[in-house]
């Protein structure tokens, strides 16, 4: 007798109390026979206002295709998205890291409402990935993540360029190194078509890291947005969340401490998003796996960064699918000792299983380096603390030569004047960049440094000035940079306390961020100082409110008691 796998069987079975529930699904074309099945999600982030996601609908009926043909009963859903390269520099950049919570809560809210069995949820733009795999953990149902794919580079003067060259290209522009016409030619050309930023940036980091941790089919984060793989990737995840009712694995079993240190290990090993460390840490918190982010430099000093990828290295994630995608990546990894190869996956077979008969990197490809000559000896993305940062903050170090910056605070509390100062020519060598009141509470929603960073490279000053911030830095960030401070300035963490002139120490090697500033000195400020008071309005406010730390994975459901 076939195994029943209706999870909520019981509230479609027969009786006359239940006939209301069946009746309203008949009305979407439910069969006597598929009530017997088991019905699968498809949550789809489709929308046109982000090429990241422009061509998502049409996997999602790929996906649903598959489901339908394996066995099951599906239905395509939707939720939001937003664009961070739109948003990035504006005050509508506060609703990203929002976004990340409304994806998860409205997409665990259908599953949970129409009592589905299964989800293949489908993710683009950067909160997308990390929105669906928290809201597959809550959702507790057997499903699989698949990534909508890398954007192809755009070309301009015979070199790939993409988004950050735009960003970057401001800060030329402003520097009087390029024309008006050369920086309308680099924006004109630098995003060709669907999908989501090409370089190691935050959305292709945390596709690589669900691959990793076994929640997307094998070889699927690399392969192209407009691509016959990714169709083929989509029908594939249909079938294989059939395969995981039958099997009774459920994303707990997936996602387990050791599944979270092999994502993490990727992430290094490419050189992806600090990102990764926030969005980790709140999947985590999701599944109930106790991950914290001292378990990032753990793994970090163990794990070499041997990609070649933007933005600190030459090569977008379309290079890295031709040289043999993550999953060539994760296999030489394994080889070498990196990996727990006895984590489940969403096969139903484990990482080691997975990869035994998966082709390696191509035969003279380059994005990818040997072990004994790689990019960085250890992890570019590293946790520091100090008196500056005592729950700590994130930096990424890939292509940064200073290991050490001592300099003066110019400080700021908003990310507009800043950049009105950067602009101005009123930031010199050697300063510390304070940009604070833009954490989780602060701003509200963290909003990403992008702009401001990529102006200050453009201007030949990306490892000349230090910049620092409670807020975030986009995945496509790169110079001396340092994010995540946490505690934030909004709840009177110490770089609120910070005055302008202030000497500050920054130190890879050491792992240190501090202010010359004795405990008894900031004790006096803090004394004095008054926390502004807190958004209340909609959305942000509610997040304002309800947020937590950034060195927490600045959830929204993180409750003591």
């Amino acid at each position: 007798m076939k195994k029943d796998l209706r999870i909520n069987s019981k509230v479609f079975s027969e009786g006359a109390m239940k006939a209301p529930n069946r009746a309203m699904l008949r009305a979407v074309g439910v069969t006597d026979e598929d009530f017997k099945k088991p019905m699968i999600g498809v949550a789809s982030t489709w929308s046109e206002v982000t090429p990241c996601n422009i061509h998502i609908h049409d996997l999602a009926v790929s996906a649903k295709k598959g489901a339908r043909e394996a066995g099951g009963v599906p239905f395509i859903f939707n939720t939001i998205t937003v664009s961070d390269g739109i948003s990035m520099g504006t005050e509508g950049m506060r609703y990203s890291l929002p976004s990340r919570d409304v994806i998860a809560d409205s997409i665990e809210t259908v599953v949970g409402a129409e009592s589905l069995d299964g989800l293949v949820a489908i993710g683009g733009c950067d909160k997308n990935i990390p929105g669906c795999l928290i809201a597959i953990a809550n959702s507790e149902v057997p499903a699989v993540f698949v990534y909508g794919g890398t954007i192809s580079p755009g070309v301009h003067n015979g070199e790939n360029i993409d988004i950050v060259s735009v960003f970057e290209g401001v800060g030329r522009h402003n520097n009087g190194d390029i024309s008006d016409d050369t920086l309308r030619k680099i924006e004109c050309s630098a995003c060709p078509g669907a999908g989501s930023c090409g370089g190691m940036y935050t959305a292709n980091t945390m596709a690589s890291a669900a691959e990793a941790m076994g929640m997307s089919l094998p070889g699927s984060s690399s392969n192209p947005a407009v691509s016959e793989a990714k169709l083929k990737d989509c029908a594939a995840a249909g079938a294989a969340v059939h395969n995981l009712l039958e099997q009774e694995i459920y994303p707990k079993d997936i996602m387990t401490k050791e599944a979270f240190e092999n994502a993490i290990t990727v992430v290094m090993a490419l050189g992806g998003s600090t990102n990764a460390v926030l969005h980790l840490l709140a999947i985590a918190h999701s599944v109930e796996v106790d991950l914290t982010i001292d378990d990032f430099n753990k793994i970090q000093k163990k794990t070499p960064h041997i990609a070649d990828l933007k933005p600190s290295g030459k090569y977008v994630m379309e290079d890295l699918h031709r040289a043999g995608g993550v999953q060539a990546v994760m296999k030489v990894l394994l080889e070498a000792g990196y990996l727990h190869g006895d984590c489940m996956t969403v096969t139903g077979k484990t990482v080691a299983e997975n990869l035994k008969d998966a082709p390696g990197l191509s035969e003279g490809q380059q994005v990818i380096l040997p072990f004994d000559k790689p990019y960085r000896e250890d992890g570019p993305l590293i946790v520091i603390k100090g008196n500056l940062s005592p729950s700590g903050a994130v930096a990424k170090v890939s292509g940064v030569k200073v290991k050490r910056h001592i300099g003066p605070a110019r400080v700021f509390n908003t990310e507009k004047e800043a950049t009105l100062a950067v602009m101005a020519n009123e930031i010199n060598e050697g300063d510390v960049l304070v940009i604070r009141y833009v954490g989780p509470k602060g701003g509200p929603g963290m909003p990403e440094m992008l702009s401001i960073s990529a102006i200050l490279v453009g201007k030949g000053m990306g490892e000349k000035v230090a910049l620092i911030t409670d807020g975030r830095f986009s995945g496509g960030t790169h110079g001396l940079v340092v994010g995540h401070i946490a505690p934030e300035a909004q709840v009177g963490g110490p770089i609120a306390l910070v005055k302008e002139g202030d000497l500050i120490t920054i130190d890879s090697q050491e792992q240190e961020i501090s202010m010359n500033v004795t405990d008894a000195e900031l004790e006096e400020r803090f004394k004095e100082w008054v926390a502004p008071p807190l958004y209340k309005k909609g959305v942000l406010g509610k997040y304002a409110h309800n947020v937590s730390c950034s060195s927490k994975g600045a959830v929204t459901d993180y409750f003591t008691s």
